[in-house]
């Protein structure tokens, strides 16, 4: 059974690292030692290991050890085996580039697929989705495929932000931007606001958080989903 926490961002607004999450994340990897972290997004370009000891740091405050994938020689072993997965934020062009690259989109689907305990967040959370193709990230190297995990039935905007109607800025909306995808793609897309996540058991998905989420669909006027709404209904 799918075990998934999928959420917008790692922090919020003056907090720490992943701390808005740690009380879920007790929970969530309640049986899990050790922690696999996936650190291929490299948020700002920094290395594998900064980003693994800056998980490692967080996870240590409740007592969970953090091994970093890239620290195997064998990747797709390491997530067949691992206990709990974790992928950060970042670029997820960098992230889907890497994990094609290493011949473990596959491999790290069918893991989480089959139960092993995920945390996703940011461009962790892109992946979730059918594709990264209503990621906000620029397209800095070109992934083989836009298609990701699919382990949720919709894809996700993370960072979901609204239009400031007191702003001058000329830029298209995050709004603007999901419907020019829709142009194209009959995909739903659930922008996931700051501080908001998802809560996948076996088929239910739950929003979480003290937000809502705006769910766009092609053809339709976008809607407030209320949290703690059962969204096993987006397909």
């Amino acid at each position: 059974m799918k075990n998934i926490l999928i959420a917008s961002s790692s922090s919020i607004n003056n907090g720490d690292f992943l701390d808005y999450l740690l009380p879920e994340l007790e929970i969530h990897f309640q049986n899990c030692n050790t922690i696999l972290f996936i650190p291929y997004a490299r948020p700002g370009g920094i290395s594998h290991e900064e980003y693994t000891t800056k998980v490692a740091l967080a996870f240590a405050k409740i007592n969970k050890k953090v091994t970093g994938v890239h620290e195997f020689e064998d990747a797709a072993l390491a997530i067949k085996n691992a206990e709990g997965i974790f992928t950060g934020g970042g670029s997820t062009f960098v992230l889907v580039s890497q994990l094609y690259k290493k011949n473990i989109m596959r491999t790290l689907s069918e893991a989480v697929k089959n139960g092993t305990p995920y945390l996703g967040t940011s461009a962790g959370s892109n992946i979730c989705g059918l594709s990264m193709q209503t990621t906000n990230d620029m397209p800095i190297v070109y992934p083989p495929s836009f298609q990701t995990l699919g382990l949720i039935p919709f894809n996700l905007n993370p960072h979901y932000l609204d239009p400031d109607l007191n702003s001058n800025h000329m830029g298209e909306t995050r709004e603007t931007r999901i419907k020019e995808f829709h142009a194209y793609n009959s995909v739903p897309v659930l922008g996931l606001r700051e501080g908001s996540w998802l809560e996948v058991k076996g088929d239910k998905i739950t929003l979480k958080g003290n937000l809502t989420a705006r769910l766009f669909t092609q053809n339709n006027t976008p809607v407030e989903l209320e949290s703690g709404k059962d969204l096993s209904f987006i397909k």
